[in-house]
């Protein structure tokens, strides 16, 4: 796939691309298939679908999508303008700091993709790693170019975490004192790292299993034991997609009493074993 670089010339896939936008014509061809995009709005707005889900992200707003995204129906108002940053898929997968904190904030951008952003100092805090991480891409005459460029893409990550932090406190905050349903979604997020059963969730909000599937169902038209599974799943692709992490460590850290119970189980989730699916990573 041949994209755009900020001159606007064709050069050959990069792993990062910083460029201004204000029309449609400005956004590479099928950006959002290969690349993690990064827009700070500064005019106007961008609206979407995203899952399905109307969204729309307004001047000083923050969003991200994750590359291979189900993005449709882009429409830009009249005056607008951004700045995106777009990360090619496996660099930024290969550099995300080792951090339990990065799972939550993944999963959250995941359901959140449009993030508010507090005041001028953050705005300008975004762009500044924009152009950080962009120019130490360009530094192609740095002695250690290879090590320097990931460890700017890992500080770039460890930026975005941090900017966005409170909003992701904020949010969790407030679905503490929500609906049932709400609560329910709240604690999948904390916890189905190692707590995949429905009794469990119906014990913290103190009622039945039954009724919490009933309650699923009503207001998203699946049950909870499939949120818990979609949550369970995405947690297992991120860390199998950190190569810092060997198989028997993940199956610890999900809280598996075995190598041989965590195999069946994501054999189960995604079609594939945990060495089937890695294997299918290097192909790519």
């Amino acid at each position: 796939m041949k994209e755009e670089s900020i001159n606007s010339k064709i050069v050959k896939p990069e792993r990062i691309i910083l460029l201004k936008v204000a029309t449609m014509k400005d956004f590479p061809n099928t950006f959002h298939k290969n690349y993690h995009t990064h827009l700070l709005c500064h005019r106007g707005s961008i609206t979407f679908l995203f899952n399905e889900v109307k969204m729309k992200c307004k001047s000083g707003e923050f969003l991200f999508w994750f590359a291979n995204s189900y993005l449709t129906n882009l429409e830009l108002s009249k005056g607008f303008t951004a700045t995106i940053l777009l990360v090619e898929n496996h660099f930024l997968i290969d550099n995300i700091p080792d951090q339990n904190l990065g799972i939550d904030a993944t999963l959250h951008s995941r359901q959140y993709p449009v993030k508010q952003l507090n005041n001028k100092n953050d705005r300008q805090r975004v762009l500044t790693n924009f152009q950080l991480l962009y120019d130490k891409f360009l530094d192609m005459e740095h002695r250690f170019y290879e090590e320097a460029l990931k460890l700017q893409m890992r500080l770039f990550v460890l930026e975005m975490w941090h900017t966005f932090a409170k909003e992701y406190e904020r949010r969790k905050r407030s679905l503490q004192t929500g609906t049932l349903y709400e609560r329910f979604r709240n604690l999948v997020q904390d916890h189905c790292m190692k707590e995949r059963e429905v009794q469990f969730y119906a014990n913290e909000l103190n009622i039945t299993a039954k009724y919490l599937n009933a309650i699923s169902k009503q207001n998203s038209g699946i049950t909870a034991s499939e949120w818990i599974k979609r949550f369970a799943k995405e947690r297992i692709v991120l860390l199998l997609q950190n190569k810092n992490l060997n198989i028997a460590e993940i199956s610890d850290e999900m809280g598996f009493s075995s190598r041989s119970f965590f195999t069946r189980y994501v054999k189960k989730v995604l079609g594939v074993t945990p060495s089937e699916y890695r294997n299918r990573l290097r192909v790519e």
